[in-house]
């Protein structure tokens, strides 16, 4: 391929590694709902070096101050530089997985030194959406408890973590318990196996429920999810990544039991808003320094087994975030 050329919103990425995420795999099968006309490049999350300096002073959309507020729209002004030799992340629709990737200036983000490239490419799909999931569409709050299924996979440690630098208890749905040791390992508070996981939840809880559910996967496990909620509680629809249709909801159940069922299409809502990202990324700052969010890598591939990489994900063989090594550190 050509070398990419930036334009005037762009930053150039020498690409050290990129993020293998469960839409790479849709785009992969013409299964997602962008469908770029083949052939074409993978590769949603990216970390690496600049190559082409850039001066953005952005417009960004504020985060709502506190979970009962109302959105706030007014626009806040915040200078972001990125020159030669910064260590970024970023986040594309797709075209990353390749050793030049040109980003979005305003889905572009500063790497503390402490993040390796590695963990750099599993933060900005997943976190920016578990940060969204949580803050915007579940206002989450302090002391509450967060349910999180597939949370060994990356959304899930994902959730986890954030939902812990929220302050929140968090309990992780697996199917094995291996996959309870990684997701412990991760940040979950408790573990609790996918099999009959709602009794097992409502005996943790004492009977009442949890606050909040988040679910990856859709499926069998949708209904028994609103049986877990507590009173007012929330269940935030990611995804269908157990393959099992889309699951529906009788809404007399929401009516009686005070739940509400909410979408979650971070990327949909934020991609088509610039300078979004950025306040997202900024909150999550405080965490990735504190030491909660440090994203679990799980297996590493070369650029050349990509593909293997796409089929361990679709065998459900990943751990964590599953990372492409473009750029072989020496």
């Amino acid at each position: 391929m050509a070398a990419p050329v930036p334009g005037p919103d762009d930053v150039l990425i020498e690409v050290h590694s990129v993020g293998v995420s469960f839409p790479d795999l849709l785009l992969s099968k013409g299964q997602y709902q962008l469908r770029p006309e083949p052939p074409f490049t993978l590769g949603i999350d990216v970390a690496g070096v600049v190559v082409g300096g850039f001066e953005m002073v952005a417009s960004a959309t504020s985060l709502r101050d506190g979970p009962d507020g109302p959105p706030q729209d007014a626009a806040s002004t915040s200078g972001v530089t990125f020159r030669p030799g910064d260590r970024v992340a970023g986040v594309v629709p797709y075209g990353g997985a390749a050793e030049l990737a040109v980003v979005p200036a305003t889905s572009t983000f500063s790497l503390p030194d402490e993040v390796s490239f590695d963990q750099g490419a599993a933060l900005p799909m997943n976190y920016l959406t578990a940060q969204f999931a949580l803050r915007e569409r579940g206002q989450i709050r302090a002391g509450e408890t967060v349910l999180v299924h597939g949370a060994a996979g990356g959304v899930g440690t994902a959730t986890l973590q954030v939902a812990r630098g929220y302050g929140a208890r968090t309990v992780a749905v697996v199917s094995t318990e291996q996959k309870a040791e990684f997701a412990r390992a991760a940040g979950a508070d408790e573990t609790v196996l996918l099999d009959g996981f709602k009794d097992a939840v409502l005996a943790l809880t004492g009977g009442r429920g949890v606050d909040l559910v988040l679910d990856v996967a859709g499926g069998d496990v949708f209904t028994d999810s609103l049986r877990c909620l507590a009173p007012l509680g929330r269940l935030l629809v990611v995804g269908f990544a157990a393959g099992q249709g889309i699951p529906e909801v009788k809404v007399n159940r929401l009516l009686l039991n005070n739940i509400d069922v909410r979408g979650v299409g971070w990327g949909g809502y934020a991609m088509v808003r610039p300078g979004y990202m950025q306040p997202q990324w900024a909150e999550l700052i405080p965490m990735i320094e504190s030491g909660v969010v440090r994203p679990p890598v799980g297996a590493t591939y070369p650029l050349d087994e990509f593909g293997r990489a796409l089929a361990d994900l679709d065998a459900r063989l990943a751990l964590g975030k599953s990372v492409v090594r473009v750029k072989v550190e020496e």
